[in-house]
């Protein structure tokens, strides 16, 4: 095979063999100690709605990763110390959408 042939391996990307760009975000929090909480969100349909939701819980002091999964209706919050949920149920409330609990 010659160097025309062969492709290149992809470096620098944010996304994760699945194709998710947050996938990695949990093993990232478990090698710094962070803490990992999964909440249950209804409302969610799409991407916009993903986005709205992690904005809105990224602001909470101590958070350090959001993912918001509309399929699933699951978002994935990584903080340096175990976050009140209250302050989670009112940023998901700003966002537009309503927390329903711990999954």
């Amino acid at each position: 095979m010659t160097a025309e042939t062969q492709l290149p391996q992809a470096t620098g990307s944010c996304c994760s063999p699945s194709g998710s760009c947050h996938g990695d975000a949990g093993a990232d929090a478990s090698q710094t100690g962070g803490v990992t909480t999964v909440y249950r969100v209804t409302g969610m349909t799409c991407g916009h709605c993903e986005g709205a939701i992690s904005q809105e819980v990224s602001a909470i002091e101590g958070v350090t990763s959001v993912q918001a999964v509309s399929a699933t209706g699951l978002v994935t919050v990584v903080s340096a110390t175990p976050l009140d949920d209250e302050a989670v149920r009112a940023a998901v409330d700003e966002a537009g959408y309503e927390l329903a609990g711990r999954a």
